[in-house]
């Protein structure tokens, strides 16, 4: 159960916060394969007295049997506290059903542990889980909470690498009180690395360990080999090879829409389509889509046929898109660093990953393609009751047309530019740096 090396998350106090609640439901944690939902569990089971771990990828037969219908959570209990011998004590032992996906049964018998054994902690986690839903006929609504886990973001990549004082720094800065100019530059050197290394636990922590950007992109290679191999488990309609080929235009078609027919030559659009929807579900591609942004909320007029598509790691979408990292890192022009909208999604997977942990966030943008007036929001946030366009502006000089056209065209009162610029104001246009985006969510 010990984890090695295992860095503070965000999720830590949520999953902590759940421990403690009083007619807690079962959890279960979701997210894409090797985000680290194993790892923070394991920490979390450091509280408990006892801890026991069950994982449907290569328990035996005779466990998965136990969560047969018929057997009770009392029985389960009873009998994996033998094969573990583990006591199984309800308040004093966390029991931790890793992988379920692999064991249908078992993630229908999850709403019965709340009903009838609701006084023992129970986590259960698994990747391609929304494929598994399909397969069933109910699933525990109102029994079940579930809690949503993506790679780090920048703020944990700090707190990770030491440097929590910065993270800290930028949350107690605004477009009012501007971070002083040497921490900025420090931080968009930071930034720069962050984004070629991306979010993944594994790759995070070899960078840590190492500093070495060569075993970072071997970290990142093997990721990509074990995706590629879970092609073959997502769909019999879908071959792995079209999935792959899908996989790899999300990436090249990150700058623009998304194209169908751009994505695999010999396959039809429904094919294209079935593929890209399966790599959505497992968590690997985030879908912005465009909408009409006439008012809250954002999702009531979007048009689904009009969307952008992005990978879920920046250290990922590097590695296949084949950057030279050597450019970005010692760059400081946004052009080089925004190579193949690098800049883009960095700034989508921070508004993703310090979203609430409880629900999937939903991205928007806005677009106008009339020949005589072409304008484009490059993400649209929902706070509260109010829509915040958000512009991803290269240099730090510009007249934001687009974003001033939104503004006055939807009544919005307060913008949003992100750049490589340090805080500061434009009368009702507000500027984030780039690492500091995910302060406008708080």
């Amino acid at each position: 159960m010990n984890e090695i090396n295992y860095f503070p998350r965000k999720i830590d106090a949520e999953l902590l916060a759940w421990s403690k609640e009083v007619g807690r439901k079962v959890l279960l944690l979701r997210g894409a394969r090797q985000v680290g939902k194993s790892s923070a569990v394991r920490n979390l089971g450091k509280s408990f007295k006892y801890y026991v771990e069950i994982n449907f990828d290569n328990t035996t037969s005779q466990i998965k049997e136990l969560f047969q219908p018929g057997v009770s959570p009392q029985e389960i209990c009873m009998k994996l506290s033998a094969v573990t011998l583990t006591p199984i004590i309800p308040n004093e032992t966390l029991l931790f059903l890793d992988e379920i996906q692999a064991h249908i049964p078992a993630i229908s018998k999850l709403r019965y542990f709340y009903e009838q054994y609701p006084e023992l902690h129970v986590i259960a986690a698994g990747s391609l889980l929304e494929f598994a839903f399909e397969e069933l006929v109910s699933f525990g609504v109102g029994r079940i909470r579930s809690m949503f886990l993506y790679p780090f973001s920048f703020e944990e990549f700090l707190i990770a690498s030491g440097k929590g004082i910065w993270a800290q720094a930028i949350r107690d800065a605004s477009p009012q009180y501007p971070i002083f100019s040497e921490l900025h530059v420090q931080l968009i050197n930071q930034m720069n690395m962050f984004s070629l290394i991306g979010g993944m636990p594994s790759v995070v922590s070899e960078f840590i360990k190492n500093q070495d950007f060569i075993r970072c992109q071997n970290a990142l290679n093997d990721i990509l080999v074990s995706f590629r191999n879970d092609f073959a488990k997502y769909k019999k309609r879908v071959p792995a090879i079209r999935i792959n080929e899908v996989f790899e235009s999300v990436v090249k078609q990150a700058e623009g829409k998304f194209v169908y027919e751009r994505a695999a030559v010999q396959s039809s659009n429904r094919q294209i389509k079935d593929a890209l929807e399966l790599l959505i579900m497992a968590g690997l591609v985030y879908p912005i889509t465009h909408t009409a942004a006439n008012g809250i909320p954002l999702g009531s007029e979007v048009n689904p046929k009009i969307q952008r598509m992005f990978l879920f790691d920046t250290g990922l979408f590097q590695r296949i898109l084949g950057l030279n990292v050597s450019d970005i890192l010692l760059s400081n022009d946004f052009k080089t660093i925004n190579r193949g909208a690098l800049a883009e999604i960095f700034v989508a997977l921070e508004l993703v990953k310090n979203a609430s942990c409880y629900s999937p966030v939903g991205l928007y943008f806005w677009q106008r393609d009339k020949s005589q007036s072409k304008a484009q929001i490059d993400f649209l946030i929902q706070k509260h009751n109010q829509i915040i366009p958000i512009e991803v502006k290269s240099g730090t000089q510009g007249a934001m047309q687009s974003l001033r056209l939104f503004m006055t065209e939807k009544n919005i009162k307060r913008g949003i530019r992100t750049s490589l610029e340090n805080f500061s104001c434009y009368e009702n246009i507000e500027v984030f740096p780039m690492y500091a985006i995910s302060n406008i969510l708080i």
